[in-house]
């Protein structure tokens, strides 16, 4: 069994070897009218390579179906290949250190409750407003949001196998991108490796302008990956 990595090919899907999960999730809308949860609706069979679709326009969603060739897919990265701690804004609190790189966001939204993750990072003093501080930087799919620990500084993160989850995001009607969780390594077409980080997440409508890297636009141009998730919710 090969390493899990994902390959992003020229103008082309995202080759996944090393027999990742792959798996669906729904963001499940709370009492506070925004996201709060992650619910998962399909587990796919396990394969040792399988190809995902990154140009937004396959037939047989997830997977790449050769769309992009059609639609002349232009997937060129130009996302940065910086470390996060040099982009991370710092915001200090009571009981935690917020890191923040906004330009991972991907909109989940999981960080707008309870006056926002933000707010509560500063009152982590308290036990409640740390602990709802740390769970909602943690439900981040992206990774911009990073809880430390003051004391440790060590990342309070949740522990996952390395796999990918395809998100769907029903409170505004949208299928989201994809969630590669547990330390995946991701190759650029050129060769080079970006960050390996527990939570990232990939673009899968095509429209990214921080390719690899989902920037919340699919929201935008309300993607609909066809799958029925989104209309259960």
């Amino acid at each position: 069994m090969s390493k899990p990595k994902i390959l992003i090919t020229k103008n082309g899907p995202y080759l996944v070897t090393g027999n990742l999960l792959l798996n669906k999730e729904v963001a499940e809308t709370g009492k506070s009218g925004e996201p709060e949860k992650w619910v998962e609706t399909k587990k796919y069979p396990r394969k040792e390579t399988y190809a995902l679709c990154r140009c937004g326009h396959s037939k047989n969603m997830p997977f790449c179906d050769g769309a992009h060739n059609e639609a002349h897919f232009d997937g060129t990265e130009t996302a940065s290949n910086s470390l996060y701690e040099d982009e991370a804004e710092i915001i200090e609190g009571g009981g935690i250190i917020l890191k923040d790189v906004p330009s991972l966001c991907s909109g989940a939204r999981f960080c707008h409750p309870k006056g926002g993750t933000w707010k509560l990072a500063v009152k982590s003093k308290k036990t409640e407003a740390k602990k709802e501080a740390v769970r909602q930087a943690c439900e981040c799919p992206a990774g911009r949001l990073v809880a430390y620990d003051k004391e440790t500084g060590q990342a309070l993160e949740n522990k996952y196998e390395p796999s990918v989850t395809i998100i769907e995001d029903p409170q505004i009607n949208c299928s989201g991108p994809l969630w590669v969780k547990g330390g995946v390594e991701i190759e650029s077409e050129s060769g080079v490796k970006y960050e390996t980080r527990n939570r990232v997440t990939l673009c899968r409508c095509g429209h990214s302008l921080n390719k690899p890297f989902c920037d919340g636009e699919h929201a935008g141009y309300e993607f609909d990956d066809g799958d029925e998730s989104l209309k259960r919710y």
